[in-house]
């Protein structure tokens, strides 16, 4: 999916559309739907990218995150509150501070 349809989906989660190139000057608005101004669309594409930048730190954290098998295995070993768990997963979030 283009970044101009996520923006237009984000506004209208029910719009149907066609979009030519990823130009937003080639949106062609399908089966009666409103269609939505240019400012509208690029306002909404920076809003989402804004947002997508922002949980950098998440999209870090998930990939370096041990497994679940691996974190369940950490809580039956040592229990929710044992240290190994819980310093498994600070390190990671230690590392990638919330933005």
């Amino acid at each position: 999916m283009t970044d101009i349809s996520k923006a237009i989906l984000a506004i209208n989660s029910n719009a149907e559309f066609s979009v030519d190139a990823e130009d937003i000057k080639k949106i062609t608005w399908h089966n009666g739907t409103t269609p939505i101004a240019e400012a509208d669309i690029l306002a909404k594409q920076a809003e989402l990218q804004a947002d997508y930048e922002a949980k950098e730190y998440q999209r870090k954290r998930a990939s370096e995150y041990p497994s679940i098998g691996e974190q369940l295995d950490l809580i039956y070993h040592a229990g929710i509150g044992g240290d190994a768990f819980q310093a498994a997963i600070k390190a990671v979030k230690d590392k990638y501070p919330k933005g």
